[in-house]
């Protein structure tokens, strides 16, 4: 039994010309006005975690700070693969996480301090 696909793509291209027809009483759309001034491309409310970056004899120090506050340290090593260290719950105890770690995690944001 032959396929039926060569069937279906001669009869698709049999009516492409059906569809490329405009119709008699099409109207161009009408322009797209300017932005006003009160248009922000972006949110201003969201913060951007600042990043501090280090060169250190043994290696690579990223610092990752929100609100001032030390939340994760990404260390990459002259020799060997890079490691972060998390605070997952904001104590000021960092645990160590590899990208080599097969262990899930599961995302945690914070939706209101007090």
């Amino acid at each position: 039994m032959r396929s039926a696909a060569p069937f279906l793509f001669a009869a698709l291209f049999a009516t492409a010309p059906a569809w490329a027809e405009a119709p008699a009483n099409a109207e161009p759309l009408p322009d797209i006005p300017p932005p006003s001034a009160d248009t922000r491309p972006f949110d201003d409310s969201i913060e951007e975690p600042q990043i501090t970056i280090r060169k250190e004899e043994r290696g690579t120090v990223e610092e990752y700070r929100l609100s001032g506050k030390l939340y994760m340290v990404k260390i990459t090593p002259e020799v060997g693969a890079p490691y972060y260290l998390v605070d997952n719950d904001g104590d000021g105890h960092f645990e160590t996480h590899s990208p080599t770690d097969s262990g899930m995690r599961v995302p945690m944001w914070v939706i209101g301090t007090f």
